[in-house]
Order: C-alpha cells, then sequence, then structure tokens
C-alpha cells in the first residue's frame, strides 16, 4: 500500500474521453483509502474550468483530451498557481513528448500501458513534491540524450509550440481545430506548420503522419 503524506483525503479529477478509461480510474481511486474522485470530465475546457473552481489536489489527464489541448491545460494552471499536482497519462513514450510535458509542469508522465500500481505510486510521489515517470520509460536517455540528439532525431529542433501543432497534425486534427485547442489564431498555426515542416523536411501532413507512424508517436486507440 502506497503511504499517505497527510492524515486527509485528497481530492482527485479524473479527465479521459474514454468512458470505460475513466470510470475504471475512478473505482480504482476510489478503492484506495485517503483519496477522493471530486469529478470525472472528458473535455479538456471543462477539466481547466474545474481545476480552477475546485482546486483539487490532484489532477489526471489524458495528453490527447478533445476541445482544449492537455499542455496548454498544464500551461494555464502553471501561469495561474494553482495547487493541483497535474498527472498525465499517454500512450505515446517518445523522449521530445515527455520533455515536453515536464517542461510545461506536469508532476507526473504516466504510460497507460502501466500496471495500476504506478498510478499510485506517482500520487504518493508528486504529493512528497516530487517527479514521476513511468519505470518503463528509459530515463538515462530522456534526461540525457547526447549532443547528437538534434542531428540523429529532428524533432529535437521543434519549439514547444511546434511540436504541439505537431502532434495535434498526425493525429488527424484539422488546422482550423488545432487553433481552437491551443487557443492560437488559424495564421499562427499556419506558421507554426510551415515552421515544423521545414525543420523536418517534409512537406505535407500525409509525410507528417507517415514520419510519425514510423516512430510510432501516434495514438493507439
Amino acid at each position: 500500500m502506497v503511504p499517505i503524506r497527510e492524515l486527509k483525503t485528497y481530492s482527485i479529477l479524473i479527465a479521459d474521453d474514454l468512458t470505460l478509461v475513466r470510470e475504471g480510474l475512478a473505482a480504482l481511486c476510489e478503492a484506495q483509502p485517503g483519496f477522493r474522485v471530486m469529478g470525472q470530465c472528458s473535455e479538456g475546457a471543462v477539466a481547466l474550468r474545474l481545476i480552477t473552481e475546485e482546486k483539487p489536489d490532484i489532477a489526471v489527464l489524458d495528453l490527447n483530451l478533445p476541445d482544449l489541448f492537455t499542455l496548454e491545460i498544464v500551461r494555464r494552471v502553471k501561469e495561474a498557481d494553482l495547487p493541483t499536482k497535474l498527472v498525465v497519462l499517454s500512450t505515446r513514450r517518445d523522449r521530445k513528448t515527455v520533455v515536453e510535458a515536464l517542461r510545461c509542469g506536469v508532476s507526473a508522465f504516466l504510460l497507460k500501458s502501466g500496471p495500476s500500481h504506478q498510478l499510485l505510486e506517482a500520487f504518493a510521489q508528486v504529493l512528497d513534491g516530487g517527479i514521476y515517470v513511468s519505470p518503463q520509460l528509459e530515463l538515462s536517455k530522456i534526461f540525457n540524450p547526447g549532443q547528437k540528439s538534434a542531428q540523429e532525431d529532428p524533432l529535437e529542433l521543434l519549439s514547444a509550440r511546434e511540436y504541439q501543432v505537431f502532434s495535434l497534425l498526425v493525429e488527424g486534427v484539422r488546422a482550423k481545430e488545432i487553433a481552437a485547442r491551443l487557443e492560437l489564431s488559424p495564421k499562427t498555426v499556419d506558421t507554426y506548420r510551415a515552421s515544423l515542416m521545414r525543420k523536418l523536411d517534409i512537406h505535407d501532413v500525409a509525410g507528417l503522419v507517415k514520419f510519425a507512424i514510423q516512430r510510432d508517436l501516434t495514438s493507439s486507440r
């Protein structure tokens, strides 16, 4: 059993667009002493509103929430200096995704393929003020990629915003919806798209998708 940091009940928000996943996570959390699920939702904008209004101790967020991009939620929570610890769940395990999530301010990055006890371990770690990353990820490669990483992986050349636009493009999200999820203008999204394509030397969305599939950078849903 993962120890509770204080003699109190910690509130948890769960946000995932898949109902079975969301309810399964809720059941797991509720089965543990010291945790209470204060809400569930399937959209990013709703998750941000609940975090802002209710200030749960922990928010468990799927990386690819619809409506408002998850890392945009993280950015806003951090800008507002809210106390909620942010735990991100993802099917993606590439270095760039993990690093960008941590840079945005997530307290834990968990693979959905991991066992349930890792979620509870993550809760204990973040409530102690620490950072948790799924043990399945090779931390040495994530945090010490070497000086040649940008040459070996062109994704390292992309800025945080460019990578967010790239991530949504390869999931089939249209430019107009990307603008809405990131709360950018369509013209700005077009600028980021043109820049990332130039850096990757790929000149159409089909090429981006092929590149992402080859590197296992698309959702496995």
